[in-house]
């Protein structure tokens, strides 16, 4: 037993008050605990991100936690060795904890549906691993939530997908989420026809994916060995790394590129893709040169969602069109997809959202001389038929005094607290107070499910209205 092991282990071990050992077992760096309240939000979310991405004809699939280690390094290089869960498994194969859902999703392509008709629909959510450094909004255990469209013509499936990702933001409630796309045709055409390295190239989309534009500048022209000796080239670049706007800055872009024809190409692409937007009815969106992903396989359309409050940590989704099953081996052919980072999004939706019920009814007991047997077994009755009528209920099975009871309500945030009373019984009814109003109604028993949906309904109708 080494030191560092005997060392975390006396740290692991801590007394209780009569003097006995008590193992102390925390959870592992970088990853959470979700409780009831959070993983409701988190559920609703989900839902809402299922209705919308199945409305669109998406089938969800589902891969491994963990792949052959040499598909992220295919993708990524074996530099991003450092940043993974790896290991060997029992028969000395070298296995990892996927890093992101792209490259997994590719393999099943390849394996399973290369000859599935195309365009091919499919959406995913999962965990993903990563080891590096926790910080604010940034933990070694995360989720996506993201889709791949196989085999599409772009622009036409391009303007689909992003249509989508506007479509989510919009019914999960962030009002407030911006959406930044750029083509990176017209960007790789200007390196084409300044003859720019492909090693260049990817420093400077990495330069420009960090958004820092002194670095940037910097990188480009002073020192040495400049990334870009080219003085034309170096405006242009600085010139396109915080060009930002509507569809008016397109005129500004072709003046610039005007001279180099195939990134003159790539906007007339660009253009077409904002054309097809509008008929998606989609007009949240802003054209952004400096948005670029800052991997290589990136081929044509790239975009990201911004939430401005969330600070450094605003970007909630990114994605584009690539070629990533060619890389791994296989045919030529486009996909488009992007991904929702989960937990920023959960962060952004909490950003905007009005607090909500964990639990829609409270059924309470409280007890008194009369026949407690007949009033538990009635209030457990009463509570099935709203659960059976697809009613969040939850029955007072603590027999605590009325008080005691009213709390657990509150704090569950209930919308209608529920009476079985012994007098209310002899009318064959219940109380049910509106913990909003405070209002209390007598409501025969056969027709609560009608009183709390309607109930319902008519708050739900003046929140939208609201």
């Amino acid at each position: 037993m080494n030191f560092t092991y005997k060392l975390n282990l006396i740290m692991n071990f801590t007394y209780n008050i009569s003097g006995g050992i008590i193992l102390k077992i925390t959870k592992p760096r970088g990853t959470r605990d979700f409780l009831f309240k959070e993983m409701k939000e988190r559920r609703n979310a989900e839902n809402t991100l299922r209705e919308v991405f199945e409305n669109y004809a998406y089938q969800e699939i589902k891969t491994p936690i963990f792949e052959n280690l040499s598909l992220f390094t295919t993708k990524s290089g074996e530099e991003i060795v450092d940043q993974l869960y790896n290991f060997e498994d029992k028969s000395n194969r070298e296995i990892a904890l996927r890093p992101e859902l792209t490259a997994p999703v590719a393999r099943l392509y390849l394996n399973e549906m290369q000859k599935t008709a195309k365009p091919i629909k499919l959406y995913y959510f999962g965990s993903c691993f990563r080891y590096e450094r926790t910080q604010k909004g940034r933990f070694r255990q995360f989720w996506q939530f993201g889709c791949e469209l196989i085999g599409a013509k772009s622009p036409e499936g391009e303007a689909e997908v992003i249509a989508m990702a506007e479509d989510s933001i919009k019914k999960l409630g962030i009002e407030n989420a911006e959406i930044h796309i750029n083509h990176l045709g017209i960007i790789r055409g200007l390196f084409e026809h300044f003859n720019i390295d492909s090693e260049t190239q990817e420093t400077i989309m990495n330069l420009i994916d960090k958004g820092d534009k002194k670095l940037f500048i910097d990188s480009l022209k002073l020192g040495q060995n400049p990334l870009i000796k080219d003085i034309f080239l170096q405006d242009i670049l600085i010139k396109f790394f915080d060009l930002t706007g509507k569809d008016e800055i397109l005129d500004e872009i072709e003046i610039i590129i005007n001279d180099y024809e195939k990134a003159i190409a790539s906007l007339n692409e660009f253009k077409e893709l904002l054309k097809y937007l509008k008929a998606f009815d989609v007009s949240n969106y802003n054209i952004n040169l400096g948005v670029a992903r800052g991997l290589d396989y990136y081929t044509g359309i790239v975009f990201e969602i911004y939430v401005p409050e969330l600070g450094a940590q605003k970007q909630i989704a990114g994605g584009g069109s690539y070629n990533l099953v060619e890389l791994f081996g296989g045919e030529a052919i486009e996909s488009t997809g992007f991904a929702f980072g989960f937990d920023r999004l959960m962060n952004a939706i909490k950003e905007t959202d009005e607090e909500h019920s964990m639990v829609e009814v409270y059924v309470a007991c409280p007890l008194s001389k009369g026949n407690h047997e007949e009033i538990i077994t009635k209030s457990f009755e009463v509570g099935q038929t709203l659960r059976r009528a697809n009613i969040s209920t939850e029955i007072d099975l603590s027999r605590k005094k009325f008080k005691k009871l009213l709390n657990i309500a509150n704090k569950l945030n209930v919308k209608y607290f529920i009476i079985v009373g012994e007098n209310d019984l002899e009318e064959n009814s219940v109380t049910i107070k509106n913990m909003d109003t405070g209002n209390q109604e007598l409501v025969a028993i056969n027709n609560i499910i009608t009183y709390i949906k309607n109930q319902i309904d008519n708050n739900n109708k003046k929140n939208k209205n609201n």
